[in-house]
């Protein structure tokens, strides 16, 4: 209820709760006073010979509904269910879901205190350690780096060996933990031929077929267009900034020219949230891990 700005719905809330209890308390007394007259009836009657009499309600029933309404005035009373009124109890749903999230965290608390005072390669190299890590993957992450975290168009590959912030285990921790902005700006002002020239010149880097003269214009305009500072001179990308290796086959948009171009043009943003906040410490560095464990050897 504090999510309306209008008391109205507040007290239309409280009427329609109120008025089905007064239906009952309302249904119980007309049938209390009901009464059998032999011979009398309703004046309805079906199939020839069923007919409808006044008469009040068995006694079990009766109670049920009696039942009913004081349940219903005592849990009005404890908790929230009258418009705004929080009930004498004060639960909400927030706060229940709290405090089991804090006992389950008492009780897990150990074990990851042990996982905490340990490095990553080693929480990595630990069976159990890495079970939980990956329920927290399936959990948190999989939505856009998939179940098999081979990712997809916009989302990195973590089973590779291929890291746009680094891959050391101290810069995967940095990236879960505070998450990353990735930004490409857009060059549109270079022109459509120039930008053409230059998706030439980024398929060569990585042996794609290309314009061989387009691509020798795009060298030129690879650097001028201050492509190197982000990129490098060699087109290696660089880590502090998240630059992508542009001479190897790794590609998170697409190779094909088209969408080379549309990238130079349009540029890219997109965004690693953080998780540190969220999760915790202990479950970031579990998570990251078990991120660590995807693409060891690679």
């Amino acid at each position: 209820m504090s999510d309306f700005v209008s008391d109205f719905w507040n007290l239309y809330v409280v009427a329609i709760v109120l008025g089905s209890i007064l239906f009952c308390v309302i249904l119980l007394v007309v049938q209390g006073k009901a009464t059998f007259t032999p011979g009398k009836t309703m004046g309805h009657v079906w199939d020839e010979t069923l007919e409808e009499y006044n008469n009040p309600m068995p006694k079990w029933w009766s109670w049920m509904f009696i039942i009913t309404v004081v349940f219903a005035f005592v849990y009005l009373a404890l908790y929230p269910g009258l418009g705004n009124f929080k009930g004498m109890l004060g639960w909400t749903s927030a706060g229940e879901h709290k405090r089991e999230v804090e006992k389950m965290d008492a009780a897990v608390k150990p074990l990851f205190d042990k996982y905490m005072a340990m490095d990553l390669k080693a929480v990595a190299a630990d069976k159990t350690a890495m079970e939980m890590g990956k329920r927290l993957y399936l959990t948190y992450c999989m939505q856009c780096h998939g179940a098999d975290a081979r990712g997809a168009k916009g989302f990195p590959n973590l089973t590779d060996a291929d890291w746009l912030y680094g891959g050391e285990p101290e810069q995967i921790k940095e990236t879960i933990a505070n998450g990353r902005m990735g930004v490409m700006p857009p060059h549109a002002q270079l022109g459509g031929d120039t930008i053409k020239d230059v998706a030439n010149f980024v398929r060569s880097l990585s042996g794609l077929p290309n314009d061989a003269t387009r691509a020798a214009k795009g060298k030129e305009a690879f650097t001028s267009a201050g492509c190197v500072g982000c990129h490098g001179p060699e087109g290696k990308g660089m880590h502090a900034v998240g630059a992508p290796n542009l001479t190897d086959k790794v590609w998170l948009y697409g190779s094909s020219e088209a969408v080379i171009t549309e990238t130079i043009t349009n540029g890219r943003q997109n965004q690693m949230p953080a998780w540190k906040e969220f999760l915790g410490d202990a479950k970031v560095h579990l998570l990251s891990a078990y991120v660590l464990s995807l693409s060891q050897g690679k």
